[in-house]
């Protein structure tokens, strides 16, 4: 069955391809086809968790390419199609229930593309709509959108080339009146919180009158409901003696706990509790969840007091060391609470940059600013080894990288910074953010400005509710709202925002917009001082750029790369030289070097375009021999051929020369810089 959404051209086709899944839709969109489907598992699992597995997977068919690489084949989802997994899921796990612990697999499958249309979006409304009809009894349609900022005008879902000319990106997501994700970036330097607050109001209404399309259009198609069994509640016998008995034991554990992530007191205590009871370890299980998630919230909602005992506005004490790795271009170590991470930048070429692929483009593009966080397993007091990357380091750097990027916008140099959680209590991610931005400053790059960000959270009962700054790592389980904030003293560069709850206003967000911008203008007056005491180290590469003509660019190369290898060997630096602009970009440790580097390129230039005249004489030196001649040194850098066949018509044979002799030649032509001798 081919349904027309007529207000945006969408066609949802029900019914006709993955029909033993749950729910299933082909969703067409100009010339975009998606395939989503949503499986539930039969049986339930044990715990207070929802098994949900999202992924979101791109067919190199749908562009008409094969797919890259040295194996033909699909393989690992690549940085783009993790992360959007990431908001489809943070986007639908909201719509679950309360005990509600059925293992759930989407799958969205991209079969073919429009290059005007945004991908991420189609895969969540997608995800969403099949979902929607399934037979699971989760009847809302979620929907997403971008926004734009061009020329001072918000545009709604921009195509890809307007999105390049935006000043911000934003991604948001929600039902109704409800937002569930959002996630932002300024590409042009920051956004103050007004106008982000406008662009929230405009996206939410969009969102609002989408649901209400999408309800109309599929309402008749969802599939009778599936009857499901929730995970019971344990007795209340079982919370009863634990917060008359154990009140104390366990309120002084989560207290504890507020200082780190590890479990391993609780552990203790579960076991003491089993062993002195006869409680269904489950049962206590759920019942202490209750326990604690009760004694947290009533703490910040009645006594506005948090289990760490600070305020709720109150940052935890902040300390930042730089360059502390000698050997590193730039490294900061900072540290807020029991929060630490050791922020490295590394400063490169162009050789240096990340190539990847998108499906929409034909080309390979590349990325000149890398952002990598890592979160091993000691950060958290945990024993388990150390793997590649998960979502959620591929997440968080995302967010990092996104939160800075405005800040180095005009670099054209490699940099990559490396953030290791060496401690973790609360939002790594925006300790990563500052770190980051102070690693760039320790690296000798100039920034347009520094970077801070803060993690926001939310306690709310009915229509109290409270705003909890720079929250912990037990604040955000038990909390109602994770919001990641980074900016500058001016605005906003970074956001992403999950929400657990339906209730959460524009007026919520305002309140914890002001006061994410008061956390931070606190941080990043301590990142001012630090930044300013900054002491460089003595291996920070220097730049020189400069441009030669176009058509001198293989000269400087030389025949197989030889010239530019002679050159890097004999100053010591690194080279990279843009064939379509002529830009020559020098790097080193030496600023001399670099200088003499520069002379000495241009001095082949020169050479080149005024020095070397035909019938031209010199004594030169035989640097290669090669089956149709041999190639000989007539200035430093400069060669010229005296071809084979030459030899043999004077009958002269090329075996009776060497590498390293010392001949007297004449320039007898030159044809695109390339010189043509012969023996005088």
């Amino acid at each position: 069955m081919e349904i027309k959404i007529e207000d945006s051209g969408e066609i949802i086709c029900i019914d006709e391809v993955a029909r033993q899944a749950n729910g299933s839709i082909l969703y067409k969109k100009g010339k975009a086809v998606l395939l989503s489907s949503v499986v539930i598992d039969s049986k339930s699992v044990e715990g207070d968790f929802l098994p949900l597995t999202v992924q979101y997977l791109e067919k190199s068919y749908a562009n008409a390419k094969f797919p890259g690489g040295y194996i033909k084949r699909e393989g690992k989802p690549n940085e783009f199609e993790v992360l959007t997994s990431r908001l489809i899921d943070r986007s639908l796990r909201p719509l679950f229930p309360k005990g509600f612990c059925y293992p759930i697999q989407i799958t969205i499958f991209v079969l073919s593309i429009d290059r005007e249309l945004d991908l991420q979006v189609l895969a969540l409304n997608a995800a969403s709509l099949a979902l929607y009809i399934s037979d699971i009894p989760i009847n809302v349609a979620v929907n997403s959108l971008r926004v734009g900022l061009i020329k001072n005008e918000l545009i709604i879902n921009p195509t890809l080339d307007l999105l390049q000319e935006s000043d911000i990106d934003l991604y948001i997501s929600g039902e109704g009146d409800n937002i569930f994700m959002i996630e932002f970036k300024s590409n042009n330097e920051s956004l103050c919180e007004d106008k982000l607050l406008e662009v929230l109001e405009l996206a939410k209404n969009h969102i609002k009158t989408t649901s209400y399309i999408y309800e109309r259009y599929l309402k008749d198609h969802i599939k009778p409901p599936k009857i499901l069994q929730y995970n019971k509640e344990y007795s209340s016998d079982i919370f009863n003696t634990i917060s008359t008995k154990y009140k104390n034991e366990l309120e002084s554990c989560f207290v504890a706990m507020s200082k780190s992530e590890n479990n391993t007191m609780l552990d203790n205590i579960k076991e003491k509790i089993i062993a002195e009871n006869t409680f269904d370890e489950l049962g206590l299980e759920v019942a202490i969840v209750k326990f604690k998630r009760n004694f947290i919230r009533n703490k910040i909602l009645l006594e506005e007091k948090r289990l760490d005992g600070r305020g709720l506005d109150e940052i935890r004490d902040i300390s930042i060391l730089t360059n502390i790795l000698p050997s590193a271009h730039g490294s900061t170590l900072f540290t807020r609470g029991e929060t630490q991470v050791l922020a490295v930048c590394t400063i490169g070429g162009d050789n240096d940059m990340q190539s990847y692929e998108m499906l929409n483009s034909k080309s390979v593009l590349k990325n000149s600013f890398l952002f990598h966080y890592n979160f091993p397993s000691f950060s958290t007091g945990e024993a388990y080894p150390i793997t590649s990357p998960s979502r959620r380091e591929l997440g968080h750097g995302n967010l990092a990288r996104r939160a800075l990027e405005s800040s180095i916008k005009n670099d054209n140099r490699a940099i990559r910074i490396v953030s290791e959680v060496l401690e973790s209590n609360g939002s790594s991610s925006m300790a990563s953010v500052c770190g980051g931005s102070l690693s760039l400053y320790s690296a000798g790059i100039k920034p347009l400005f520094l970077v801070a960000g803060i993690a926001m959270g939310l306690v709310k009962d009915g229509k109290n509710y409270k705003i909890l700054t720079d929250i912990m790592g037990i604040e955000d389980y038990d909390g109602d709202m994770d919001f990641k904030v980074a900016g500058n003293e001016v605005g906003i560069t970074a956001l992403q925002m999950d929400i657990k709850i339906n209730d959460i206003d524009i007026n919520i967000l305002k309140d914890a917009l002001l006061k994410a911008r008061e956390a931070r203008l606190k941080i990043l007056s301590l990142m001012v001082k630090a930044r300013d005491n900054i002491i460089l180290g003595d291996n920070i590469p220097q730049v020189e750029s400069f441009c030669i003509p176009i058509n001198k660019i293989p000269s400087v190369i030389g025949h197989g790369g030889k010239n530019i290898k002679n050159i890097i060997d004999k100053f010591n630096i690194n080279i990279d030289i843009a064939k379509d602009s002529g830009i020559v970009r020098l790097s080193s440790i030496s600023k001399q070097n670099l200088l003499n580097a520069k002379e000495y390129i241009l001095s082949i230039v020169n050479i080149n375009l005024d020095s070397i005249n035909v019938g031209d004489k010199f004594n030169g030196k035989i640097k290669r021999i090669v089956d149709f001649g041999m190639f000989v040194e007539i200035k430093d850098g400069i060669d010229g051929l005296i071809h084979n066949s030459k030899l043999l018509k004077n009958n002269i044979n090329l075996s009776d020369y060497k590498e390293g002799d010392i001949l007297s030649v004449e320039v007898v032509a030159i044809n695109n810089d390339k010189i043509e001798l012969f023996i005088s």
